[in-house]
């Protein structure tokens, strides 16, 4: 079939990313000796300068990785929890919020990004962290490319950075040109400062690791933070202004954490996703129904294909939603919900006409609860504001932001697949001296503790972040990813099946024309549902839509080019690398040799 670009190929490495400066970044990486952590830690920094609405210093960065040294895989959480002071009683019965805001400081969970990529870094990296972070350095100092959704970004919130944000005005509002260069000095320095700490503490590659550490969560850019939030009261979109719940006591309390993938088989593969702490088991779930059915006798664009998996995807994310949350603190019956008895009384459910009601399962015999009939409500709200999205766009010039991905196979055999995220220069006001935003992740939270993603201090929201490994034989075969909220489990399973039933290689898989759903309750602010909406590409032939239609989905055709920023990499057993980008929107790349 026809692709918009060749399936890149070579056997000495690959990086395919969400922007072409952070894929060329890891590549060099690579070309001067460092590892696929080294090249992937080094490009996930420098995608926080040039998709500066699409993550940040501030944000979340979830990773799975193969290490070829240890011979097994790895999930690297850098999902920061709720702050200490961070309570129902507080923001319901004392703030009088019925929903955690969706900008703003009182959404802010403790940050990271960092921690996750240091401590990646630190285990199974070999380069210094100035090494790595000189490259992002060097593009915040001497300016990065500014592609037109930053411009379009800022746009949106202008009058909210005009009136109540200063500080995010003094950043962004210095008259950024699509195709210009946008430079952050201050994000410079504090990176600048930081590696200038770490090497004060140690000449020892891995002790310095641990002082970069200390100086972002105990040290200058944890008290600046600290300061900031208790100086300065933020207007979200509650429409009133609030000031910080994270502390740097929070900070100082918290790191990254190591953990095993949670795992389950799809034919001859076994998929890994992060934990329950994440959407991801709503793509097993996805996976495990389909297994079902005879995927490969589908026509892969045809309105048969989309039924049967959005059908799959509606019962998966209807148990995501009444029974998925950090395992820490709630009881997730992930066994049985990936189990083959299990899944096959869902899957009968499923048949040739659309199902538009929520449907979470019992298993086990629990009872699910969810508020579905209000998340419609909010659903028919957003639908008549304008510009709304996911996440939408509100009348106080809030708007959300999205996600950026990278993958990285290295001639070692070492894959990584990060999904960095969130402290998008629109999520909160720049904090003055440090250059970066904080992150609006605890939005997923409900303001009822006795729900499985129900708000708690020190619990992880429930995120949307979920990077995808792939292994063949047990041996590791693909690292895959993509931004868009709900919609990345969603793709993913759309470009996996299409690999996997109908051999379609990573370009082809990406390049189809996809689609997806906005059925159940979403995990943005304001938590709207849209009872069997689907959203198809452009290009596909209207036949399919008229045939949905029939089936009785609530079916609307798209942009030709709008569904989609996968990226992926994989390793074959014959040593050949092979990477392949969405072309969408002009930003992603594959590079390798």
């Amino acid at each position: 079939m026809f692709t918009t670009r060749p399936e890149i190929a070579g056997s000495f490495g690959a990086v395919a990313s969400t922007h072409w400066i952070a894929s060329q970044v890891g590549m060099a990486v690579l070309e001067r000796g460092g590892n696929a952590f080294d090249a992937a830690a080094a490009a996930g920094f420098t995608l926080q300068i040039v998709e500066p609405h699409l993550n940040g210093p501030g944000g979340d960065c979830p990773i799975i990785l193969h290490s070829a040294k240890l011979g097994s895989q790895q999930v690297i959480c850098g999902q920061g929890p709720a702050p200490a002071a961070m309570t129902v009683t507080k923001l319901r019965d004392e703030l009088g919020l019925s929903m955690v805001p969706g900008t703003g400081f009182l959404c802010a969970p403790i940050p990271g990004a960092f921690d996750a990529w240091a401590l990646m870094l630190r285990d199974h990296g070999s380069w210094r962290l100035r090494e790595v972070l000189e490259y992002a350095i060097g593009y915040a100092t001497r300016g990065a490319h500014v592609v037109p959704r930053v411009c379009a970004t800022i746009e949106t919130v202008r009058p909210l950075f005009e009136t109540a944000w200063p500080s995010s005005a003094a950043l962004w509002l210095r008259g950024l040109t699509p195709g210009g260069l946008y430079t952050n000095p201050e994000l410079a320095e504090t990176y600048s400062r930081v590696v200038r700490e770490a090497e004060a503490a140690s000449d020892d590659r891995e002790e310095q690791i641990e002082a970069a550490r200390r100086a972002w969560y105990g040290g200058f850019v944890a008290e600046a933070i600290d300061r900031f939030g208790r100086e300065f009261a933020a207007l979200d979109t509650s429409g009133r202004r609030h000031h910080a719940l994270l502390t740097a006591d929070d900070m100082a309390g918290w790191r990254a954490s190591v953990e095993a993938p949670l795992t389950h088989g799809y034919r001859d593969r076994t998929v890994l996703k992060c934990g329950p702490w994440s959407q991801g088991p709503a793509m097993l779930q996805t996976l495990a129904l389909l297994e079902g059915f005879d995927v490969g006798a589908m026509d892969p664009v045809g309105a048969e294909f989309i039924h049967t998996v959005v059908e799959c995807m509606k019962l998966a994310f209807a148990d995501r939603e009444a029974f998925i949350g950090d395992p820490n603190f709630t009881d997730v019956p992930m066994a049985t919900l990936l189990s083959a008895e299990y899944t096959a009384a869902r899957r009968a459910l499923i048949g040739r006409e659309a199902n538009n009601e929520f449907r979470p399962g019992s298993p086990g015999g629990r009872a699910p609860r969810t508020d579905y009939a209000a998340a419609i409500a909010r659903g028919q709200e957003m639908a008549m504001a304008a510009g709304t999205g996911e996440p939408t766009v509100s009348r106080l010039g809030a708007s959300g932001g999205d996600t950026c991905h990278v993958d990285v196979i290295d001639r070692h055999g070492n894959f990584v697949s990060a999904t960095p995220s969130a402290g998008w220069l629109q999520s909160s006001p720049a904090i003055p001296g440090l250059g970066f935003c904080l992150g609006s992740r605890c939005q997923m939270f409900w303001l009822d503790e006795s729900l499985p993603n129900g708000l708690k201090p020190g619990k992880r929201p429930r995120t949307t972040l979920s990077p995808s490994m792939v292994l063949r034989d047990g041996k590791p075969w693909m690292s895959f990813g993509t931004p868009g909220g709900e919609q990345q489990d969603q793709w993913q399973s759309i470009m996996l099946a299409r690999m996997i039933d109908h051999r379609f290689n990573i370009q082809q898989a990406i390049d189809l024309p996809s689609f997806h759903s906005e059925h159940w309750i979403s995990s943005f602010w304001p938590r709207g549902a849209k009872p069997g909406k689907v959203v198809i590409e452009g290009r596909y032939d209207p036949a399919v839509l008229a045939e949905l239609k029939a089936r009785g989905h609530a079916v609307e055709m798209g942009g030709e080019w709008s569904e989609g920023r996968l990226t992926g990499a994989r390793l074959e057993t014959d040593g050949q690398i092979f990477a392949g980008a969405n072309p969408r929107g002009m930003q992603g790349y594959a590079v390798g040799r």
